[in-house]
């Protein structure tokens, strides 16, 4: 059985990269444009692992995950955020809310799957 990822970003071209990537590796997609969206599509399915982006419209990566934690069902899911951010300041604000990994885009595809398989 092949394991679901959810990723939300409100850039389509890098939600298809990443989407191409992790369908590549044998993985399901779920995609989400921003933060709510991200929430929304966690209606009970077993997610395995969520990758965002943390500057969204509506809401962003930091409040969504932050929603996600209190979320029972989804509390221990494993959280990458794939950003433009690179500031130590951003970085620590993502380990605070529990993200296992922060990847810096432009990313190299087989960069991000390392970081998949080492959480998922």
């Amino acid at each position: 059985m092949s394991k679901t990822i959810l990723i939300v970003d409100d850039s389509a071209s890098i939600r298809q990269v990443v989407t191409i990537t992790l369908k590549g590796a044998g993985f399901e997609v779920i995609e989400a444009t921003n933060g709510k969206e991200g929430i929304a599509k966690l209606d009970g399915t077993k997610v395995h692992l969520i990758i965002s982006d943390v500057n969204m419209p509506i809401m962003g990566g930091i409040d969504m995950v932050k929603e996600i934690k209190q979320l029972p069902k989804y509390k221990f899911t494993p959280v990458i955020m794939l950003t433009t951010e690179a500031s130590e300041e951003m970085k620590q604000q993502g380990k605070a809310i529990g993200a296992k990994a922060w990847m810096v885009k432009p990313f190299k595809p087989e960069q991000m799957l390392q970081a998949v398989n080492m959480l998922t």
